[in-house]
């Protein structure tokens, strides 16, 4: 039984911008009410104070292996607990930065449902991802249905979730559930090396950005169009937009020095 002063999520502040959050639940990484709360949490921290750019990881052999089943129970039990992770997965999806996902291990189910909360997968060799909760009776409750779906399409999403089929690395990079795949002992390096070239780029555009592709997902082309135009207009409030033009007017392209103002 946790106690309330048990950390099951962390949090690491890097001096280079890049913040850390690492799931450290035993060693499944259980997505219980513990996890779900600290990690909402943490996002709420994390969209107050914004880094320069989120990694989210969990253990070198389970990044996180669903919900804490232990906490099942009827109808109303599961309405807290995919209450609850909606709002820590929402919180996460919704930062106004790039949140990559390092899946060194099994994803599933909550696990799974996290990474694809994130922006960008980077998942090792040894990554398996896959949403089995067919196999105990009920369905995906923290976003599986929905984002999966907008991952693969819809005949993919179906197949994967009405079987619970596991997805190795190779195929979830070859039906859009992964982004990328690397060696396995190389996934923290490329993790960092990716992680540090946004953090070195125009923040204030790159959260513009994330906000129009995100935004306009839930509009018609037309009015994803205009808020394109409207958000165009506002990134030229920032200093980085006066910074990176008059970089490239006077040193030419790939030249600039943002201060993520």
């Amino acid at each position: 039984m946790l106690s309330a002063m048990d950390t099951v999520v962390t949090l690491e502040r890097r001096d280079d911008g890049i913040a850390i959050i690492t799931l450290c639940n035993g060693k499944v990484n259980a997505l219980s009410r513990a996890v779900t709360g600290q990690l909402a949490a943490i996002a709420d921290e994390l969209r107050n104070d914004p880094p320069k750019v989120v990694i989210v990881t969990g253990g070198d052999r389970i990044f996180a292996a669903g919900a804490d089943i232990s906490e099942f129970g009827g109808p109303e039990e599961a309405r807290e607990v995919t209450i609850a992770i909606h709002t820590a997965l929402d919180a996460i999806a919704a930062l106004p930065r790039f949140v990559i996902a390092e899946v060194a291990g099994y994803a599933l189910g909550g696990g799974c449902e996290l990474a694809m909360a994130c922006d960008y997968r980077v998942a090792s060799t040894k990554a398996v991802f896959g949403q089995p909760e067919i196999l105990l009776g009920i369905i995906p409750g923290g976003g599986g249905t929905q984002r999966l779906r907008e991952l693969v399409g819809i005949s993919r999403a179906k197949e994967l979730c009405l079987t619970g089929r596991q997805v190795a690395a190779d195929e979830a990079l070859r039906i859009g559930l992964a982004d990328e795949v690397v060696d396995h002992e190389a996934l923290r390096e490329r993790i960092l090396e990716l992680a540090g070239q946004i953090a070195r780029g125009a923040t204030v555009a790159q959260a513009l950005t994330k906000q129009a592709i995100d935004e306009g997902a839930d509009l018609s082309l037309t009015d994803g169009l205009r808020r394109e135009q409207d958000l165009f207009v506002e990134v030229f409030t920032s200093e980085d937009s006066q910074i990176g033009v008059r970089s490239f007017l006077e040193h030419g392209p790939g030249k600039a020095e943002f201060t993520g103002n």
